[in-house]
C-alpha cells in the first residue's frame, strides 16, 4: 500500500515554476530577434513600393511625351502631375510631382521619395540633390536593376 501511495505522489505531470520561466525567457529572446527583423522588412517593402511608383510615373511620362501631352521642345520635355494623371494608374501624385526629359535622361521629382528609409535614401540621393528628385537610372540602381 505504501509503494502505491509513493508512486502516486511521485507521478507529477505539471510544469514547475522554473520550467515556466525558462520557456518565457526563450520566447522573449526569440521576440527580441524577430521584431527588429520584421520592422526592417516592412521598412524595405515600403521603400521599394515608393521606388516602384516612381518607375511607374517615369513610364507614364514616356507615354505622355510620345502622345504629345507634355510640354516639349527639341530633346527636352516636362510632364507635370496634371499632365501625368491620365498616364499613371494606381499612383497618387502631388501637385509638385513632375518628370523632366533631357536627351535620354529622365529626372523625376516625386514628393514620396522623401519617405525612403536610410538604406535606399543613401543609395539614391547624392549629397547636393533634393531628397525628392532622382534620375531614372538612379532609381533602377537603387532597386537593384543595375
Amino acid at each position: 500500500m505504501r509503494n502505491l501511495l509513493n508512486k502516486k505522489l511521485k507521478n507529477e505531470k505539471g510544469l514547475t515554476l522554473i520550467e515556466l520561466l525558462a520557456v518565457i525567457v526563450i520566447l522573449a529572446i526569440i521576440a527580441l530577434i524577430a521584431i527588429p527583423a520584421i520592422g526592417n522588412i516592412i521598412s524595405n517593402s515600403k521603400s521599394k513600393a515608393i521606388l516602384s511608383d516612381a518607375t511607374t510615373i517615369v513610364a507614364g511620362a514616356k507615354t505622355a511625351i510620345a502622345d504629345g501631352a507634355c510640354t516639349a521642345s527639341g530633346t527636352t520635355a516636362t510632364c507635370t502631375a496634371d499632365q501625368l494623371k491620365d498616364y499613371v494608374e494606381g499612383v497618387t501624385l502631388d501637385t509638385s510631382d513632375k518628370v523632366e526629359k533631357s536627351g535620354a535622361t529622365y529626372t523625376i521629382t516625386y514628393a514620396n521619395l522623401s519617405g525612403l528609409n536610410k538604406k535606399y535614401s543613401q543609395e539614391l540621393f547624392k549629397q547636393d540633390t533634393p531628397k525628392t528628385t532622382a534620375t531614372q537610372a538612379d532609381i533602377a540602381k537603387a532597386m537593384g536593376n543595375k
